[in-house]
């Protein structure tokens, strides 16, 4: 047998006497491949209360604040296909450790960060070390736990990814409030502790199939990604017509098309074109890029709005958010348990029509000054919404598609979706923006509404986009 024709490996962690592998609880693994995925999923945004905070202690510049955020997301958005291929080719578990491991580190060393430069450096390192995390928690959660199960545990496992770039402003403010800036980097050591020896002893060791590498595609992918990010998240710091905006953004454009020419016929691409040949795939995909578009940039303004405008501490704005950003922990479980009973289309179109409309109606509070009270229904039905989209968005992914592809597949809408945040955020902003808006408690006026409803657009496209989605899991 040759490396190529190599089966994939399935080691369990433990064996009872007659040899066969032991299965930990089906709750416990979805604890083990959860939890590392919280705390990376958390440091997307959890520095963004923290800012003002960092800059008086370190003196950094405004455009130094931004990179806090921006050298995370740069490096987390790039490096998740990769991360995926060295995952099939050395173990996925294996790959998934060894994130976790540079993702402490970098955590240690950006709470021991004196100057900005470290800080942003630090930063950079624990968005390659999320980068391994991310992805292939899913890709192990899937195949430690039978197909009956699967839609339940990954409809868990998206409540809890959704979780955690939500709560990481709240997560930020309470503990800048009651600490200091450097414990929020201080809590991922004690996480990691218990996510290694959890994730060993719960989660058996998976590899994919065995082929060669393709430098050439992750650099044409990766490049893509890396230049699409970083134009939207300096779009409106620098300007949009800017060289060092539109010549990215530019480069991101014709790096894609190239890619797709590399790729055809080759089996071996960082990112196979037969993945797209899975309606289920590529309908995920869409779906994905349009509500994080939509969602996570709502999220951001209407942080700022319950800060700036209604007087709120970050703390209480993120606790007033949760009847939105908490919901999907409960939904989506429920919505995963029910994903083979109504089929995957009806919870997706339930869940996107809610958001599209709650979006909607924070741009009418917003821009009528009603008090928070009146936030709490469309809060609910957001969240609600939330959940009943991540867990069929989850399960469509790798819905139909073999093991081997698992990893590849999970990367790939994991590096999309982080696209959506950033392109979210940015978009949002710019439409807000563009309307004359700024950061002072009258600055909102006729500025919110539009980019709010912006957001909503977008969800409505996804809304659009879920009806060719497939009507049950195969």
């Amino acid at each position: 047998m040759t490396l190529l024709d190599r089966p994939p490996e399935r080691q369990g962690p433990a064996a009872d006497p007659t040899g066969r592998a032991r299965r930990a609880p089906v709750w416990l693994v979805v604890v083990a491949a959860s939890l590392p995925m919280f705390m990376a999923t958390l440091d997307n945004l959890v520095m963004t209360s923290a800012l003002p905070v960092v800059r008086a202690d370190l003196g950094a510049s405004v455009g130094q604040l931004s990179w806090f955020l921006n050298a995370y997301t740069l490096t987390f958005a790039t490096f998740m296909l990769p991360a995926a291929t060295l995952g099939d080719r050395l173990g996925r578990r294996r790959v998934m450790v060894a994130g976790i491991a540079v993702f402490t580190l970098a955590s240690i060393a950006s709470a021991l960060s004196t100057t900005s430069e470290a800080l942003i450096a630090a930063r950079a390192v624990q968005g390659l070390g999320a980068a391994a995390i991310m992805p292939l928690s899913l890709t192990l959660l899937a195949s430690s736990v039978s197909p009956a199960l699967r839609p339940v545990a990954i409809g868990i496992w998206g409540g809890v990814s959704g979780l955690g770039v939500a709560l990481g402003p709240v997560v930020g403010g309470a503990v800048v409030e009651g600490i200091s800036w450097q414990a929020i980097f201080w809590l991922n050591v004690p996480v990691a502790v218990v996510a290694v020896p959890l994730l060993l002893l719960t989660v058996p060791e998976a590899r994919g199939a065995w082929q060669r590498l393709d430098p050439v595609g992750t650099l044409l992918v990766g490049g893509a990604v890396l230049a699409g990010v970083w134009g939207m998240v300096h779009g409106n710091e620098d300007g949009w017509g800017s060289v060092g905006v539109l010549g990215p953004l530019v480069l991101a454009v014709v790096l894609l098309p190239a890619y797709v020419l590399w790729a055809r016929g080759r089996s071996y691409a960082v990112l196979p074109l037969r993945l797209f040949s899975s309606r289920g795939f590529s309908v995920a995909n869409a779906v994905g890029l349009l509500f994080t578009t939509g969602v996570f940039g709502t999220v951001f303004l209407l942080s700022q709005y319950l800060q700036v405008v209604q007087g709120f501490s970050p703390l209480e704005a993120g606790l007033r958010t949760l009847p939105w950003t908490a919901a999907p922990m409960v939904v989506a479980p429920i919505a995963g348990a029910l994903a083979s009973r109504t089929g995957l289309r009806a919870l997706l179109l339930v869940g996107l029509a809610l958001q599209t409309a709650a979006l909607a109606w924070f741009a009418v509070l917003t821009e009528s000054g009603a008090a928070y009270g009146s936030f709490v229904v469309p809060l609910a039905m957001a969240g609600i919404g939330m959940g009943l989209t991540f867990a069929p968005s989850a399960t469509m992914v790798l819905d139909g598609l073999p093991d081997d592809d698992f990893a590849i597949a999970s990367s790939a809408n994991s590096t999309i979706r982080e696209f959506g945040v950033a392109f979210g955020i940015a978009l949002l902003t710019a439409v807000f923006l563009g309307n004359g808006g700024e950061i002072s408690p009258v600055g909102y006026d006729g500025a919110v509404g539009p980019a709010l409803l912006t957001g909503s657009a977008a969800v409505g496209l996804a809304t659009l986009a879920a009806f060719l989605a497939p009507r049950r899991v195969r």
